[in-house]
């Protein structure tokens, strides 16, 4: 196989396994819309990246082992490999764990503006609003109302 060939492969690699990794982050990330096709694709391409990922790391390395040239083909198969390592991350686990530190203040003293979106709670003699601003990358809130302890999400 010519250098050019091979080197062609590898790069076609890197960059379906940098697509696997990075499409699905910018479609499913918070405060942006998602058109109903885009949001599709994004979870399917989330349902294989990692077997396509690993499929793409492997052809890189095998190709990249004969290589003469080595530089350039390594660098692209070592890029190829992190990017399939990362698709093994759950960024949206890292990304939307639960709210366990909050604090409250009084209605009257709050900054919220007067359509601001909250989830509301009231159980026996105790009530809590939750911002939908300030938990949006959160998406949960762990709390305890009057002694129930609870889990706030939209």
């Amino acid at each position: 196989m010519t250098v050019k060939r091979r080197y062609l492969i590898i790069s076609v690699c890197f960059a379906t396994a940098l697509f696997c990794l990075a499409y699905p982050i910018y479609v499913i990330r918070p405060f942006r819309h998602q058109g109903g096709t885009e949001l599709q694709a994004a979870l399917f391409v989330l349902r294989f990246r990692g077997i396509v990922g690993l499929v793409a790391a492997c052809v890189a390395i095998a190709l990249a082992v004969g290589a003469r040239r080595k530089a350039g083909v390594v660098a692209l198969t070592v890029a190829s490999i992190v990017c399939a390592g990362l698709s093994r991350v759950n960024i949206y686990e890292r990304m939307f764990h639960p709210i366990t530190n909050i604090t409250f203040g009084a209605a009257a003293d709050s900054k919220l503006d007067s359509d601001e979106k909250v989830i509301a709670v009231a159980i026996g003699k105790s009530a809590r609003a939750y911002p939908i601003r300030s938990i949006s990358y959160h998406h949960i809130v762990n709390d305890v109302v009057d002694g129930v302890p609870i889990a706030a999400t939209y």
